[in-house]
């Protein structure tokens, strides 16, 4: 993975090409955009937000920003991210977290869809982005829009593509699950896991048939009271975990052994199968089984399959449910033109920098609190 040069978030921004006609701007591009990021680093979220932010701190941000005709009206931020270009927001977005990310060997990058629920007018369907997580750098590397009348599906392919994921393990659900995906993951030098449910019909019944029968025949084997035992088929790991009254028991199992599997030629890289089985308990409650199933260009290495399986929910818990509890994107209503998409890209650069600030030991919400309340923390922040 190559570094990126290292320069600030607010440096990366002046390489935008401002998409309003050239002479009549009141404001400068540069000062919309670290108004607007500075907003949603201090707890704000929609473009009221973002003006009345401005007018409350117009002396502070004079120190550093030209603010030639003064604080922008929320309509100027309104237009500007509905002009802004979404792909050279997002180049600017990649090469920014690119600078930042740390080399990982095996580092887990998790794909996963992502609703912005208001978005859309009344009768349009949810608008969607697919986000990148690296779990080990905890950083969103990029955001794809899912076009309209269309599935995650056709969003993951120029996504992969954009993003430096040679070296690591891919993961994703089973909506990516498909020969195209595993073909440009392996081209860009990285393993995946891939999540197998009912989209895959023939595949997801032949490769339960296969872990269910083999894992009857391995414990069926362990309780022979004596004579000699086979090679365990399966590798197996578990892991269990207590917390709050809940108790949560993950047994992983993984084969190597694909002469049964009659399409695995036309699955680039697949090296192996594995299944997770998931016991949790609330309390005094009846206990539910789960099992997944996947497949894998790992070799067999049942820690790595576990570990990548428990990280990919990473996207889910330390992605989307921030954006959703803490920045309020499910119910952002930015509509028009690129803004429901840009607003987005400006979400996860403000995650990223709040991220990546370890100077304050407390949660997301604390340091938007502490941005809020100390312009020193907030520079700070902008100096990433």
């Amino acid at each position: 993975m190559q570094q990126a040069p290292k320069l600030s978030l607010v440096e990366h921004f002046k390489t935008l090409s401002d998409p309003r006609v050239t002479g009549r701007c009141d404001h400068d591009l540069l000062d919309v955009m670290v108004i607007a990021l500075c907003c949603l680093l201090c707890g704000g979220s929609t473009f009221y937000h973002m003006a009345q932010f401005g007018r409350d701190k117009e002396a502070w941000f004079r120190t550093f920003l030209r603010l030639r005709s003064g604080i922008p009206g929320h309509d100027t931020f309104n237009r500007v991210f509905a002009a802004l270009k979404p792909q050279e927001f997002l180049e600017c977005f990649l090469r920014w977290t690119q600078s930042l990310r740390q080399a990982v060997a095996g580092e887990i990058v998790a794909l996963d869809g992502k609703a912005l629920r208001r978005a859309g007018r009344k009768g349009q369907a949810a608008r969607y982005v697919v986000n990148a997580w690296a779990s080990a750098n905890g950083l969103v590397l990029g955001q794809l829009k899912v076009e309209e009348k269309s599935n995650e599906i056709t969003a993951l392919p120029p996504l992969l593509r954009v993003l430096e994921l040679a070296g690591c393990i891919v993961t994703i659900d089973a909506m990516g699950c498909q020969k195209k995906i595993a073909k440009e993951i392996i081209e860009a030098d990285a393993d995946y896991v891939l999540a197998l449910k009912g989209n895959q019909e023939t595949v997801f019944a032949e490769v339960k048939t296969f872990l269910d029968d083999a894992l009857v025949q391995q414990q069926a084997a362990a309780a022979r009271p004596r004579g000699p035992r086979p090679a365990p088929p399966l590798a197996f790991t578990e892991t269990v975990e207590k917390d709050h009254g809940r108790l949560e028991i993950r047994r992983h199992w993984q084969s190597g052994d694909l002469d049964w599997f009659a399409d695995r030629g036309a699955w680039e890289g697949l090296r192996s199968v594995g299944m997770v089985e998931s016991v949790r308990q609330e309390g005094e409650q009846q206990p539910t089984v789960e099992r997944r199933y996947y497949l894998s260009s790992l070799p067999v290495d049942i820690d790595r399959l576990a570990r990548a399986v428990r990280e990919h929910w990473g996207v889910e818990n330390k992605v989307h449910w921030v954006l959703d509890v803490q920045f309020g994107e499910d119910q952002s209503r930015a509509r028009a033109g690129n803004a429901a998409e840009n607003l987005a890209t400006l979400r996860r650069l403000a995650l990223n920098l709040l991220r990546r600030d370890k100077t304050r030991q407390c949660s997301i919400q604390g340091k938007r609190l502490s941005a809020g309340w100390n312009h020193e923390y907030l520079l700070h922040l902008l100096a990433f």
